[in-house]
C-alpha cells in the first residue's frame, strides 16, 4: 500500500513523531495524576492541621479525657460527608468512626506506625480496602507533654471520584493525542501525495519523452511555484529542447542526403553518357565537359564527406590538430586564390588586397585554418546574390599588438536577429533554400576554439553579413608549453 517516498515518510518521520506524542501523552498522565493524588493529600493535610487547635487544650495522659475529647471532635466535624475519621488508642487500634462501624481487624493501615515513627507526626496512606475501593487516608498522632501517644485521629477518602477524573482526564489527554497524530499523518499524507503525484508524473512523461513523445511535454502542469515546479518546467524546457534538436537531426539528415545525391547524379549521369556512347564518337568537348563535372562534383562529395568526418571527430572528441609556426597571410590568400573562378562563375566581386607589411605569425595547425577559410569565404560567395560583393581583410594594429584579425563581409541576404544566436549550432541552419548541411559554421567555430581564437558574426535581414577570426599572436616558446598535436 504505502512504498517510495510515503514509505520512508511512514518509517522515518512518522515513526519519530509517534514516539514523541506517546512521550508527551505519557508525561502528561503522570502528571495529571501526580496532580490530582496531590490535592488529596493538601487537603488531607489542611484538614489534619486544626488538630492543634482542637487539642490544643489536652494536658492529662489519661486515656479517658482524650476519648472524651475525640468524640467531641467526632461528632463535630463539618467534612462527615466526605471524609471519614477515626479515632485510634495509643496502640493504633480503631475505637470510634464518624460512620458508626468500626474496620474489620483484618484492614491494614501502616500510616499509623509511620506517623507515629514520624518527627512531624504524621503519614499518609494509599491502596485498596478489602472492599476493594481504592482510598487515601492520613493519620496524626496525638502526644502528652511528655511525648507519649496516647492517640491517633485517622481521616479517609474515597479515591474513586479521584480515579475516575483521572481517567477522564488521561482519555481527554490520549485523544488529544490521537488527534494531533491524525492531523499530522493526514497533513503529511498529503504533503506527501502533492510531492509523489507530480513526481509520478513526471516519469511518466519522462519515459514518454524518451521514447519520442515529445508532446508528453503538454500533459506536465504543477500548482505551485516551488522546487517540484521548477522541476516540470525543467523538464518540459527539455523536451522542447530535444524535439527541436530532433527535428534539426532530421533536417539535417534530409538536407546531408540531398547534399550528398545531387553530385552522386551528376557524376552517375555523365559516367552512364560516357559509358554508353560508341568509342570515338564522343567529341573531345563534351568529355572534358563531363569529366569536369564529375571531378567538380567528385571534390564536392569530397568536402562534404570531410565536413561530416570532422563533425564525427568533434562530436566524439577525436579532433586531432597538428599546430606548428604559420604565416597566416600566405595561408588566407591561397584560400580566397582557390575561390577567386568561383566568385567569376557566380558572378560576385571577391576584393582582397594583401597586405605589403609582414604580420607575425601565429601557431595553429595550417590545414585546419584553411578549411575555416574556406567554409567562410564559401559561404559569403553562397549567400551573396549576382553582382554582389564580398570583402576579405586581414587587421593587425598596434591598439591590439596581441590579436590578429580577418574580416569577410558580404551584401547578401543576411541573418534574421531571431536566427543569428543558433548559426554556430550544430545541425542549425538558418537559410533552407540555400545548398549546404548546416554543420560548417559548428566545425569552423570548434577548430577556432582549438586555436584559443574567436568566430564572431555579426548580421542584419537584408544587409549583410560579417564574419570576424580572431587570432592569438605567436608567442616565444608557445610550441614548448603546448603538445604539437591537441586532442579535443
Amino acid at each position: 500500500m504505502f512504498h517510495g517516498i510515503t514509505k520512508r515518510w511512514m518509517l522515518n518521520t512518522l515513526s519519530v513523531i509517534l514516539m514523541i506524542v506517546i512521550l508527551i501523552v505519557v508525561t502528561l498522565i503522570f502528571v495529571v495524576t501526580y496532580l490530582f493524588q496531590s490535592s488529596v493529600e493538601q487537603n488531607l493535610a489542611s484538614t489534619g492541621n486544626e488538630l492543634s487547635i482542637v487539642f490544643s487544650g489536652f494536658t492529662s495522659p489519661g486515656s479517658t479525657e482524650f476519648a472524651s475529647a475525640s468524640r467531641d471532635y467526632v461528632e463535630n466535624f463539618d467534612e462527615k460527608e466526605h471524609v471519614g475519621v477515626m479515632v485510634l488508642n495509643s496502640t493504633g487500634k480503631v475505637v470510634l468512626t464518624s460512620t458508626g462501624f468500626v474496620p474489620s481487624e483484618d484492614e491494614k493501615f501502616t500510616d499509623f506506625e509511620d506517623a507515629s515513627a514520624s518527627d512531624d507526626g504524621y503519614a499518609f496512606w494509599s491502596g485498596r480496602l478489602l472492599s476493594g475501593e481504592p482510598a487515601m487516608s492520613e493519620t496524626r498522632v496525638i502526644k502528652n507533654p511528655d511525648g507519649v501517644v496516647v492517640g491517633a485521629i485517622r481521616y479517609i477518602v474515597s479515591m474513586e471520584p479521584v480515579n475516575n477524573r483521572i481517567l477522564l482526564s488521561s482519555g481527554i489527554i490520549i485523544a488529544i493525542g490521537l488527534i494531533i497524530l491524525g492531523l499530522v499523518i493526514i497533513s503529511g499524507l498529503l504533503f506527501i501525495r502533492s510531492i509523489v503525484r507530480p513526481i509520478r508524473r513526471l516519469s511518466e512523461a519522462a519515459g514518454q519523452i524518451a521514447q519520442g513523445d515529445f508532446s508528453a511535454s503538454e500533459k506536465i502542469e504543477h500548482k505551485y511555484d516551488d522546487e517540484i515546479g521548477d522541476l516540470c518546467d525543467a523538464i518540459s524546457d527539455m523536451a522542447k529542447d530535444l524535439q527541436t534538436t530532433e527535428q534539426m537531426k532530421n533536417d539535417f539528415i534530409s538536407r546531408v542526403s540531398h547534399e550528398l545525391r545531387t553530385p552522386l547524379t551528376a557524376i552517375k549521369g555523365w559516367a552512364e553518357t560516357m559509358q554508353l556512347s560508341e568509342r570515338g564518337t564522343l567529341d573531345r568537348r563534351t568529355f572534358d565537359k563531363g569529366m569536369g563535372v564529375i571531378i567538380k562534383e567528385s571534390s564536392r562529395l569530397t568536402s562534404i564527406v570531410e565536413e561530416l568526418l570532422d563533425f564525427g571527430r568533434i562530436q566524439s572528441g577525436r579532433m586531432v590538430l597538428m599546430k606548428e609556426k604559420i604565416d597566416i597571410l600566405a595561408e588566407f590568400d591561397e584560400a580566397v586564390y582557390m575561390l577567386k573562378e568561383r566568385a567569376v562563375s557566380d558572378g560576385v566581386h571577391l576584393l582582397y588586397d594583401e597586405p605589403e607589411v609582414v604580420y607575425p605569425p601565429i601557431y595553429g595547425d595550417r590545414n585546419r585554418l584553411k578549411q575555416v577559410f574556406l567554409n567562410i569565404l564559401d559561404n559569403a560567395l553562397k549567400y551573396t546574390p549576382k553582382g554582389g560583393v564580398v570583402a576579405a581583410q586581414v587587421i593587425y594594429s598596434k591598439d591590439e599588438p596581441d590579436v590578429i584579425k580577418i574580416i569577410v563581409t558580404d551584401s547578401g541576404c543576411g541573418i534574421s536577429a531571431e536566427d543569428l544566436p543558433r548559426v554556430k549550432e550544430k545541425f542549425y541552419k538558418a537559410n533552407q533554400s540555400v545548398r549546404g548541411s548546416g554543420i560548417g559554421l559548428a566545425v569552423a567555430d570548434e577548430i577556432m576554439n582549438l586555436h584559443n581564437g574567436s568566430l564572431d558574426i555579426e548580421s542584419g535581414e537584408g544587409v549583410g553579413t560579417t564574419v570576424t577570426l580572431t587570432f592569438p599572436v605567436y608567442k616565444e616558446g608557445e610550441e614548448n608549453s603546448l603538445p604539437d598535436m591537441v586532442k579535443l
